[in-house]
């Protein structure tokens, strides 16, 4: 099974999220924002669905302040950790485009 380690499990605190770039075989690069909660790890695209940017604001600040929802910095838009659902702001029920990932070994492994 083929995929590109993106962190270890251990550089991320719990209840924590750091965002990471992911280069392409062709030269592209996706913005990627890792999530962990225990030993899981959610990964998603670091795209806001309502306007397509990036959602922290200054570098690896994901969450809203009351520390449980990921938080878009631009429109306010709140988002389920573990499932990148949208509970309130402009894109409400829409989700976080979701990478397929693993943990092998303690690394954050995410499809090809």
């Amino acid at each position: 099974m083929s995929g590109r380690v993106i962190c270890r499990l251990d550089d991320l605190k719990d209840k924590s999220a750091r965002g990471y770039d992911m280069a392409l075989d062709n030269g592209d690069v996706i913005p990627l924002v890792v999530v962990r909660k225990g030993e899981a790890a959610f990964v998603y695209r670091n795209r806001c669905p309502h306007t397509g940017i990036n959602l922290e604001w200054r570098p690896d600040q994901f969450f809203h302040p009351d520390g449980v929802f990921l938080q878009c910095a631009t429109h306010g838009a709140l988002f389920r950790p573990e499932d990148g659902y949208c509970v309130r702001g402009p894109c409400a029920g829409d989700r976080l485009e979701r990478i397929n990932a693993r943990i092998v070994d303690g690394e954050v492994i995410v499809s090809a």
